[in-house]
């Protein structure tokens, strides 16, 4: 092998792993990250909500989509139906059916994109 030939794939191998990186980090950034949501994480509110709302990224798919609440006693939060925003896809709106008593509730959520990534996380606000 001449000198030539070894820099000629170094360069190659080179160019295959930064395009590695990049796809690789392409992926990474596709998902739907949580960006709002409303009541705030870990602020306390005075009354019920009407609604909570979690805001995102990217576009969501409703169907593939859904948020749970749970209050003190790891008791389920009666909710109307899940619903996007009307004026944008990034948007999720679960009614609080439920009066809500003093305490810590947990709200559940899992979403899909529209590019078809899973994301899921938990949250936390008080009702005083």
């Amino acid at each position: 092998m001449t000198i030539s030939t070894i820099r000629s794939f170094g360069r190659k191998l080179s160019a295959l792993i930064v395009l590695f990186v990049a796809i690789s980090c392409q992926q990474a950034l596709a998902h739907a990250h949580l960006t709002e949501q409303i009541p705030a994480e870990d602020t306390t509110v005075e009354n019920t909500p009407q609604v909570i709302t979690l805001s995102f990224s990217e576009g969501i798919e409703l169907s593939f989509s859904k948020i749970k609440v749970i209050g003190p006693e790891n008791k389920p939060i009666k909710t109307g139906k899940l619903k996007l925003d009307p004026v944008t896809n990034t948007k999720l709106i679960l009614p609080i059916e439920d009066k809500l008593t003093t305490g810590r509730y947990d709200v559940n959520w899992s979403v899909v994109s529209v590019d078809g990534h899973k994301t899921k996380g938990v949250y936390s606000f008080t009702v005083k």
